[in-house]
């Protein structure tokens, strides 16, 4: 909006994109919404991106989720992202990537967690290194 009251007063494009750090064309763009159909053109709409899984499947997701990682065919209890991704694609027929999990679990309430310390008889060589990414839920 501060390109509005810019635009009132005449100041360039250049000027604006140079003040607001925006491209000229940017402002090109916003100066002819603007022109069309006044300030409101410029008000935001949101976020582009909506979630890609809707809170009916999501509630679905952490319902497979519960059932724990071996239900699902893996050797132990430690959700990766991966492993979450997985399921996704296998329960909700959708393909997200990596960093789509990771978001969907954060707006869903899920925290990433790691163990606050090792265990003595931790097998080092069947440890994944992926215990930063384990999805454990907050209740």
């Amino acid at each position: 909006m501060d390109a509005v009251v810019l635009f009132g007063r005449g100041v360039s494009n250049a000027v604006i994109a140079k003040r607001l750090r925006v491209t000229e064309r940017s402002v090109q763009r916003w100066r002819k919404a603007w022109r069309e159909n006044g300030p409101a053109a410029l008000r935001s709409k949101g976020p582009m991106c909506r979630p890609k899984i809707s809170p009916s499947q999501f509630k679905a997701l952490e319902a497979e989720l519960d059932k724990g990682p071996v239900a699902h065919g893996w050797p132990d209890q430690t959700w990766t992202l991966a492993r979450i991704q997985n399921v996704i694609g296998r329960r909700l027929h959708q393909r997200l990537s990596i960093a789509a999990v990771y978001q969907t679990m954060r707006r869903g309430g899920w925290s990433r967690q790691a163990p606050a310390r090792r265990a003595l008889e931790r097998d080092e060589a069947a440890a994944s290194g992926w215990v930063k990414d384990v999805w454990p839920h907050v209740e």
